[in-house]
């Protein structure tokens, strides 16, 4: 599971999820990617959920590049525990998206390959991404 592994704060607030992606928004690595269409959060084991899909799409054919990485501390208190008494612990890291942003990069492979591969990816997302190849990302 991907997660931090040293961070400043343990506790941060949920902060806006608005606007759109002003980084992270363009193919670098890769020829084909997934961006994501809404805001939200993808937790780590959704970010694995998905990389399996699409190492087990590709048949390990492919160079796989995953764009986000979770890093924000999602707190929540004990069941049956009263109101009060300060925040929860953490319990699971997420990474914020926005519109525009680039969250997997796949190279090395077919079209036909990179679009059924990222099509699985994307059922195991809680957004709307959709197939981008390179020189599309502006549309």
């Amino acid at each position: 599971m991907l997660m931090p592994n040293k961070v400043k704060h343990r506790k941060v607030q949920k902060g806006k999820r608005k606007g759109i992606a002003t980084s992270c928004n363009s193919i670098d690595f890769g020829e084909y990617a997934l961006k994501a269409m809404e805001n939200g959060w993808i937790n780590s084991r959704q970010i694995e959920a998905a990389r399996i899909a699409i190492m087990r799409a590709v048949k390990r054919g492919g160079r796989l590049w995953i764009r986000i990485f979770p890093d924000k501390p999602l707190t929540k208190k004990p069941l049956e525990v009263r109101m009060g008494k300060g925040k929860g612990n953490p319990e699971e890291w997420v990474a914020v998206i926005k519109p525009g942003r680039i969250l997997f990069e796949l190279g090395d492979t077919d079209i036909d390959a990179a679009k059924e591969a990222f099509r699985l990816a994307g059922h195991k997302l809680p957004l709307k991404a959709k197939f981008i190849a390179r020189g599309d990302e502006l549309r």
